[in-house]
């Protein structure tokens, strides 16, 4: 069997993936970075230290056997812009050229945002039925609006807007760290907001057309912990700032005319509150927007959007940038 291998090593996590060249998964690993407990991250050399110890240890659970890796595909930047860069991927980028090189296999780069829309994409139970469409990617590393249009291979994006200052995972990280919850807090802090009423606490959201801020809502539900709120309703006041942040973007983007068709990426996208939320306000007949969003399983950092766009640039017949 034919087979495409995805790498890529993120701020959060170490990934692997490999499709077979109808694009299924056959074989996947991935793991999170260890990240001490109060602290809220790592810095890029800890991170990369894990990411050279772990990806061994992925590749060797496995299975290879009656598998032929004919293409690899590595995220080699954060964004698809130039200057885009992180130190991160550097391992992932590594071992795919060693890999290229003695294998005499093509390597195809792209970007760890593209690979977030693409394992968006191909993990919908309904295709997104048009080539142009607005992706929102929500990470903690991420929060941004796109313009995207398909293209073999990747994505044509502009980006349209997002944050000025926290991303969206931060501000759940940060609450759900000074809450006592681990890092990354997000599934945490979603299990704790469930014990909150619907009449809580609210802190407002800041936004200016495509554009908006956490870090004043950061500061509000900061001083709410030490003023001794509830955790449950903090943590419910935080997904509720998220998803009205966004509402209120996205029901501006359309108005201007960007696409009705939005994909809804990241690892704060896995949230059910805040999809829910969404998904309400803006399918209303009033708005009319179409939501999509990625499977949770492949919601965070994940290799297989990686590899289903090395895949469709080997089945495309590219060369690559490293084949012989």
């Amino acid at each position: 069997m034919d087979v495409v291998l995805g790498i890529d090593t993120s701020n959060y996590r170490t990934s692997l993936c490999l499709v077979d060249t109808g694009g299924r998964v056959v074989a996947e690993e991935k793991e999170l970075l260890t990240v001490e407990a109060g602290e809220r991250g790592l810095q890029q050399s800890a991170a990369l230290f894990q990411h050279v110890k772990r990806l061994p240890e992925l590749a060797h659970r496995m299975t290879t056997e009656g598998r032929k890796v004919v293409a690899i595909a590595v995220s080699r930047t954060p964004r698809p812009v130039e200057g885009s860069y992180m130190p991160v991927f550097l391992a992932g980028q590594m071992v795919a050229e060693l890999m290229a090189h003695f294998f005499h296999v093509p390597v195809y780069y792209t970007s760890h945002q593209e690979g977030h829309i693409a394992a968006g994409e191909y993990t919908l139970a309904q295709p997104i039925a048009v080539d142009r469409f607005l992706a929102v990617h929500l990470s903690g590393g991420t929060s941004e609006v796109l313009d995207c249009t398909k293209r073999v291979g990747g994505y044509e994006i502009e980006c349209i807007g997002g944050t000025q200052d926290l991303h969206a995972g931060q501000l759940i990280d940060r609450i759900g760290v000074a809450l006592g919850l681990p890092f990354p807090a997000g599934p945490y802090l979603e299990e704790m907001a469930r014990q909150a009423g619907e009449n809580g606490l609210a802190v407002p959201s800041s936004v200016a057309r495509y554009t908006f801020s956490f870090s004043g809502p950061e500061a509000a539900l900061m001083r709410a912990i030490k003023q001794n709120v509830p955790p449950a309703q903090i943590a419910r006041a935080a997904e509720k700032c998220i998803a009205a942040t966004l509402e209120k973007a996205l029901r501006t983007a359309t108005e201007d005319g960007y696409p009705k068709d939005i994909l809804i990426v990241g690892g704060v996208s896995a949230n059910t509150y805040i999809r829910e939320r969404l998904t309400k306000r803006l399918t209303h007949r009033a708005v009319g927007a179409r939501l999509y969003f990625a499977d949770p399983l492949y919601a965070g950092d994940n290799a297989f959007g990686v590899a289903r766009i090395g895949l469709l640039q080997f089945l495309a017949g590219y060369k690559g940038e490293h084949s012989d």
